[in-house]
């Protein structure tokens, strides 16, 4: 598919961008059939109300491709609103690691040069929805998450207590600062901080890592994407856990409250340069295979 609208996306607060910005446009500009548009982030750093100016939650309803500027955590905030619209998306990195925004700065005018002629790849992501069940049908959505739900004491150095079941069987009753569970978009997040594997993007399956648990034989266990994943909060005097979607906290639990994770149905069609190595990634950002002193992968 070539495009012919492209809608572009950043953080308001980060004025650290706004040479890519201007790069992006400049690049963009070369293809005088295509329109361009921007969210109100962009309009308000580039000063500029030359372009339209259409909300977020609109852009895959006016736009064949939206491209965030930023860093991962830019895409993150972005990526359950423009998985609903189901319109393909692409990063350009301006933040630290990476691994979902790939195109460098510098490589601005090249790798649009490929992705305007069709030279690119899609690559879904699928995100996590985590409710508040308060009966077998009564339920209220509390967050959504591309890498990772994590429940945790919200304090350090606290234990909490809960019950996993993974599509109704129970699995254990666990002491421990909290759980991770977290898609493969999200295993070189947090969970691999928490001794969690790297997985594959394509893989079909979600990872549950136990942090630090009172039990030195709970290990990360890895499930299919599809499962359902139910948490019963235990009491424990003193400790009030909160719920977490992608860093951001979205619900302070009480005991007994029953929490479901599921698989969200749509998808983030995320694009990439036709040349896009994970591997390559992992080495890059991860520092595998270096020496000290040794050049790291572009």
């Amino acid at each position: 598919m070539q495009f012919s609208s492209v809608g572009i996306i950043s953080r308001r607060d980060n004025r650290d961008i706004l040479d890519t910005l201007h790069a992006l446009i400049n690049a963009l500009s070369a293809y005088p059939m295509l329109s361009i548009r921007v969210d109100s982030s962009v309009a308000e750093l580039l000063n500029n109300s030359s372009m339209p100016v259409v909300d977020r939650t609109q852009m895959g309803h006016c736009c064949q491709l939206v491209i965030v500027v930023g860093g991962d955590g830019s895409m993150l905030k972005a990526a359950a609103t423009l998985a609903e619209q189901g319109v393909p998306v692409v990063g350009v990195n301006r933040g630290r690691l990476g691994f979902l925004t790939d195109i460098l700065p510098d490589d601005i005018e090249l790798s649009l040069a490929k992705i305007m002629q069709g030279k690119y790849r899609l690559e879904p992501r699928f995100l996590l929805d985590v409710e508040l069940c308060s009966d077998s049908v009564t339920k209220r959505m509390l967050g959504k998450a591309m890498n990772d739900i994590v429940l945790h004491p919200g304090v350090a150095a606290q234990m909490i207590e809960f019950d996993l079941y993974v599509d109704d069987q129970f699995v254990y009753h666990q002491s421990s600062d909290g759980l991770i569970v977290a898609t493969p978009t999200g295993s070189t997040a947090y969970a691999m901080s928490a001794g969690g594997p790297i997985m594959h993007p394509r893989l079909d399956a979600l990872v549950l890592i136990p942090m630090y648990p009172h039990s030195l034989s709970s290990r990360p266990i890895v499930v299919n994407s599809h499962s359902v994943i139910k948490i019963i909060i235990g009491k424990r005097h003193g400790v009030v856990p909160h719920l977490s979607c992608d860093g951001t906290m979205v619900h302070t639990c009480e005991s007994g409250q029953v929490l479901e994770i599921r698989r969200k149905t749509a998808e983030l069609q995320l694009l990439h340069p036709e040349d896009y190595d994970y591997y390559a990634t992992c080495r890059s950002k991860l520092g595998w295979s270096r020496r000290p002193g040794q050049q790291k992968d572009k």
